[in-house]
């Protein structure tokens, strides 16, 4: 079950940003519980650009 902030990055992630709702499940399977380490590990997987992450870290400083 996700955090309401992990809910947040999620709609987040889809609306803002149109990461794929795959893109994201694959990353949720491989991340640790913290919702900070999903943008990382969609940009390890090269599911996010480096902007993009710079992004979403932006967001997260804000919520």
């Amino acid at each position: 079950m996700a955090s309401p902030i992990q809910a947040q990055l999620i709609r987040f992630l889809q609306d803002e940003l149109a990461i794929p709702a795959d893109s994201i499940a694959m990353a949720l399977r491989h991340e640790e519980p913290l919702p900070n380490l999903l943008p990382m590990v969609l940009w390890q997987y090269g599911l996010i650009t480096l902007e993009q992450l710079d992004r979403v870290f932006d967001w997260l400083e804000m919520v």
